[in-house]
């Protein structure tokens, strides 16, 4: 055995000191077995895990909540929409750090810190992601193209995705191949229609607006806007319990260390699912091959950061914020009806500025467009949570493990899927927008919490040569003090969280 503090060397395949194997011992749990780095792929790739944090965060904010900003205060106001999705990134990478170090979720980090912490998230991913906001959004727009009540067609599409997911061999794969598909239509359909509807001064303000740091309109230190920038910045890109999630992606994908746990299932192939390890896995950190490869492992995951995630998360702002621009144009009075409490008038008037390029079929599109989008995140929402709640409940839980992680996972999503219809046919919602003011709720404080949980895990849990550097640190903690700060002036000065 080996402490925190003195890594064993691993050699191919179980790492042993006279024939007793040796591990890596961090926190109150069991220690990780000493295994190889499997070799890094090549860093520059197009598919991969972090397509279901760009589907997780293409969604309403982008789409929804950052463009009625801009018609309100202008693109300036994008400047903070930056600052959101670049701390997004860092926590992504930092993120990426433990899961492809050790194989374990987030969320098992944080039970090895401090196990209550890791229930916190559990109850947290409860109170916030059983309610089919993202869905009834889309399907509110699939009511404006087809006449289906919205209502109707998010039922059935709950139903869908269940289906979906129980028949797929390994639904890590079906997943990521399907939100492919589905975001590189969206990222490519909005920058067409952008470039038709909108002008390149459009462009031009949406690109200064990025760089106007430091403007803050009088008007949005008001209770009737501040809550509602805290809350566009916390979905600038994926909010709450999304990044954590992520983690389990990338074991999924056989990321790092991740590539010695077996994947989940579907319930039709739930039976083929190799035996689940108790815990997670270590590789010597004082072998310079093995660091070899982790540098390459980072610089894999670095690029799915700052190319494919703040990338693509990027472009299809920019090509929302055009449209919203246009939409400014083709309706004057689009400002007056969203302060005086319209919460439709900002797609409203967007879907009029698609028709005003040349058709109303264009009208049409971009409510397919919304629609898109509502599929993107409800796939891979409900996969994350249900994936997140049977990890936790399987490891963690006493006598969880005499079922299968695949059984776990069907048996949260269903649930999840059960709530979603019950909510959407009895419950106390207003319709789509309401529904998605309660997925809102909580997700400031969720971020804040998992900064400060980020910083213990990767601080204290990690053999120190692969730890973070100071402005890692630097940055993941300013992010706490900006979400949890925000959230709780919000809280105080006008009473109010998130909207």
């Amino acid at each position: 055995m080996v402490d925190s503090h003195n890594p064993p060397v691993a050699g191919s395949g179980e790492a042993t000191v006279d024939g007793e194997e040796r591990v890596w011992r961090a926190g109150g749990l069991e220690p990780m077995p000493i295994r190889p780095l499997p070799d890094a792929p090549p860093s520059i790739h197009l598919l991969g895990p972090t397509v279901f944090l760009v589907a997780l965060g293409v969604g309403m904010g982008e789409s929804y909540m950052w463009p009625r900003l801009v018609l309100v205060f202008g693109p300036e106001i994008r400047w903070l929409f930056l600052i959101g999705v670049t701390l997004q990134a860092v926590v992504m990478l930092e993120m990426a750090r433990y899961a492809m170090a050790t194989g374990e979720s987030i969320f098992s980090g944080a039970a090895r810190v401090f196990k209550p912490l890791m229930w916190f998230f559990f109850v947290t991913a409860i109170l916030v992601y059983i309610w089919p906001g993202h869905l009834s959004a889309g399907a509110a727009a699939f009511e404006e193209i087809t006449g289906i009540p919205w209502v109707v067609t998010a039922c059935v599409a709950l139903i869908l995705v269940g289906i979906l997911f129980s028949l797929a061999s390994v639904i890590y794969d079906l997943l990521e191949n399907v939100l492919a598909i589905l975001i590189g239509t969206l990222v490519v359909g909005t920058a067409v229609i952008a470039s038709i509807v909108g002008s390149w001064d459009d462009l031009g303000s949406t690109l200064a607006g990025m760089f106007a740091f430091g403007y803050l309109p009088d008007d949005m230190f008001t209770e009737a806007w501040f809550p509602v920038v805290v809350g566009s910045i916390a979905f600038a890109g994926p909010s709450g319990m999304q990044q954590m999630w992520y983690t389990l992606h990338l074991r999924d994908s056989g990321a790092g260390m991740g590539a010695h746990v077996p994947k989940i299932r579907g319930l039709r192939s739930a039976k083929e699912e190799e035996e689940m390890p108790a815990r997670g896995f270590m590789f010597d950190t004082d072998n310079p091959q093995e660091m070899e490869k982790w540098r390459g492992w980072r610089k894999w995951v670095t690029f799915d950061a700052l190319l494919l995630f703040w990338g693509i998360t990027m472009l299809v702002t920019i090509s929302f914020t055009v449209l919203a621009r246009s939409a400014a144009r083709e309706n004057p009075n689009v400002k007056e009806l969203i302060e005086g409490g319209d919460r439709d008038a900002a797609l409203s008037a967007m879907s009029d500025a698609f028709a005003a390029a040349g058709s109303p079929v264009l009208g049409t599109l971009f409510f397919a467009f919304i629609a898109l989008i509502g599929l993107n995140a409800t796939l891979g929402l409900f996969d994350s949570f249900s994936r997140g709640q049977a990890d936790m409940t399987y490891f963690h839980v006493p006598g969880a493990r005499r079922f299968r992680l695949s059984h776990l996972y069907a048996g949260f999503l269903w649930g999840v899927i059960t709530f979603g219809i019950m909510i959407l046919l009895f419950g106390p919602a207003d319709g789509p927008a309401g529904i998605l003011d309660m997925l809102a709720f909580l997700s400031s404080f969720a971020m804040g919490a998992y900064c400060v949980t980020l910083l213990l895990v990767n601080n204290r849990m990690l053999p120190k040569p692969i730890r973070p550097k100071w402005w890692s640190n630097a940055i993941i903690g300013f992010g706490a003090v900006f979400y949890l700060g925000m959230l709780f002036y919000s809280l105080f000065r006008y009473g109010v969280v998130l909207d």
